[in-house]
């Protein structure tokens, strides 16, 4: 039992303002692995009145670029030494197989090595050449920390949205409050004790557990001068609106709704051998997902029954099993969500190719749902429009590569996609066409020094890289 009795604020463990500590359940088996402290109101007030005043007080904000990118570059050291219980805590409390856990802990070093080359090759202080060399004006650019910044991050993947704020908002010299949910208020908790351990000055720093309405007590506080979000599109737009009423500064990393092209020419086996992470990572509970498959018209059915084949191999069940790849859903109402997508995609006329809304045999005990592909689906059904966030993939058939395109580009979502092909060069020309922030070529990876974010409803903004770096600073323009 792991337990977590008081909140860290400001770079210290202090007493919460309610002593009540919320059960933290597996979703394997939905028995209590843990209790923490939750956060209020009151607990926000204490964590945003130390991250102002440390921010008033300069010193962290002033200090030379190279002192804060030292800190942060021990915390990563840090965090490496502890990939393993990093890795464990996740699976414990999020139910991720543990093959994913393990196999995050290097993307969070790839991660948090972007951020600190960017910091050290930053423009902090530019002179500008003027446009007319007659001009006796010489401008000089700085970048500037924003202030206070509220980090509020999603449950699905801790650890790497929670570095992929905090590290560039404190390169940049902010204070920041982290809003976690409460499912990771274990593997947070752990967060926050490497934080502790990492030298930061006094109140540079809060990590607090809380639920929704706290979350937007945080956001809405007069002190907080950015708001930094991943989440669901739906509380994005709602931040969204608090930013613009309060002119904060704001970023959003929202859902999506991810096509992967297979092109006529593509290698089948190789495509679909790599769908099996591009579209089923971390149980489907993936904003990237890549769930909607589109396939030629004349390889349809080879792409359908090669996908069936894939998915009915993979195995569900304990994510702490090594030869698990699909674990449960986090909370049973999660489990229901997902289970109603599978319905409403069998009443919409959609082929139940494998899977269904019953729950695998012998894990009735946890929030399991059965992998399930669908094929026949037009672009237009509820299953190919809204992000279920489960492990069901929807097989979408395509006319050409214009056709393709169209219905790639046919989502409010824009935040990832995928193409296949056996000519990567024409494969880079398909991906150039689809309207979303990331795109990837033949199963590549994401390449943490360019910019992440979404088109459309996926989001405002970037992360990642010296784009995201710049995300936590404004410019001031002096000129002499």
């Amino acid at each position: 039992m792991i337990i977590y009795e008081r909140l860290y604020i400001g770079g210290s463990w202090v007493e919460p303002a309610d002593p009540e500590l919320l059960d933290i359940t597996s979703p394997h088996d939905r028995s209590v692995i843990g209790r923490a402290a939750q956060a209020r109101p009151a607990d926000v007030d204490r964590a945003v009145a130390a991250a102002r005043a440390t921010f008033e007080e300069g010193v962290w904000r002033t200090a030379p670029p190279g002192e804060r990118i030292a800190v942060l570059r021990r915390f990563n050291a840090l965090r490496e030494e502890n990939a393993e219980k990093v890795a464990h805590l996740i699976s414990l409390e999020n139910g991720s197989a543990g093959w994913f856990t393990r196999a995050g802990q290097s993307g969070l070093t790839r991660q948090a090595d972007a951020y600190l080359k960017a910091a050290e090759e930053f423009g902090w202080e530019e002179t500008l050449v003027p446009s007319d060399p007659a001009s006796p004006v010489r401008g000089v650019v700085r970048r500037e920390a924003v202030g206070v910044v509220a980090a509020v991050i999603p449950w699905n993947s801790p650890f790497s949205s929670a570095t992929a704020k905090i590290i560039p908002a404190l390169l940049t010299g902010n204070s920041v409050v982290l809003k976690v949910s409460p499912e990771n208020s274990l593997s947070m908790g752990f967060l926050a004790e490497l934080l502790e351990r990492t030298g930061l000055p006094e109140g540079v720093i809060s990590v607090l557990p809380a639920d929704r309405e706290t979350s937007e007590y945080l956001v809405s506080h007069p002190e907080v001068d950015k708001i930094a979000f991943t989440g669901s599109t739906r509380a994005g737009r709602r931040i969204a609106s608090i930013a613009g009423e309060q002119l904060k500064r704001v970023s959003l990393e929202l859902g999506g709704k991810s096509a992967a092209i297979i092109l006529p020419d593509a290698d089948i086996e190789k495509a679909v051998a790599g769908l099996k992470f591009g579209s089923l990572l971390n149980n489907g509970e993936s904003c990237i997902a890549q769930t909607r498959v589109l396939a030629p018209r004349g390889r349809y059915e080879e792409v359908v029954t090669a996908l069936k084949e894939l998915v009915e191999s993979l195995k569900v069940g304990d994510p702490g099993d090594p030869d698990t790849f699909i674990g449960p859903m986090i909370r049973p109402d999660q489990q229901e969500r997902v289970r109603g997508y599978i319905r409403f995609g069998i009443e919409e006329g959609a082929r139940l190719v494998t899977g269904g809304p019953q729950i695998p045999d012998g894990l009735e005990k946890g929030n399991y749902v059965t992998p399930t592909v669908f094929a026949d689906v037009d672009n237009s059904m509820r299953i190919a429009q809204e992000e279920i966030f489960g492990p069901v993939l929807v097989v979408i058939a395509y006319d050409d590569e214009d056709d393709a395109v169209r219905i790639a580009n046919d989502s409010e979502y824009g935040l990832s996609g995928g193409v296949w092909s056996a000519d990567e060069a024409h494969a880079l020309a398909v991906a150039r066409r689809v309207r979303t922030g990331t795109v990837t070529v033949n199963g590549a990876s994401i390449a943490f020094d360019g910019p992440f974010g979404g088109f459309k409803a996926s989001g405002i903004g970037r992360e990642y890289g010296a784009v995201g770096l710049g995300s936590y600073t404004e410019y001031k323009t002096v000129t002499v």
